[in-house]
């Protein structure tokens, strides 16, 4: 399995400041980067694989809010966490 339950604490305690803050915004959206990275590598391997494709376009969308939201309440925590994960905006 690509996301263990160590793999998760990893995520949270680097993001959301330590492993059992898992409703931050800022681990939320490390951790859909992860699963984002993880579904594009699949998809291009399996270009038939419609549920999947669906899958990462919600996944992205949700993604997409929540930085909205970070945005809208922290633009200087919003920069550091777009620059630290590379997403691009």
């Amino acid at each position: 399995m690509y996301l263990t339950a160590e793999k998760k604490q990893e995520i949270f305690k680097q993001f959301g400041g330590n492993a059992a803050n898992t409703g931050s915004t800022e681990g939320q959206i490390a951790l859909f980067t992860f699963r984002i990275k993880h579904l594009t590598e699949h998809v291009i391997r399996s270009k038939k694989d419609k549920s999947t494709q669906r899958a990462l376009v919600r996944l992205v969308g949700k993604r997409r809010r929540l930085l909205d939201y970070l945005k809208d309440r922290d633009i200087v925590k919003y920069r550091e966490l777009i620059k630290e994960l590379g997403i691009r905006k």
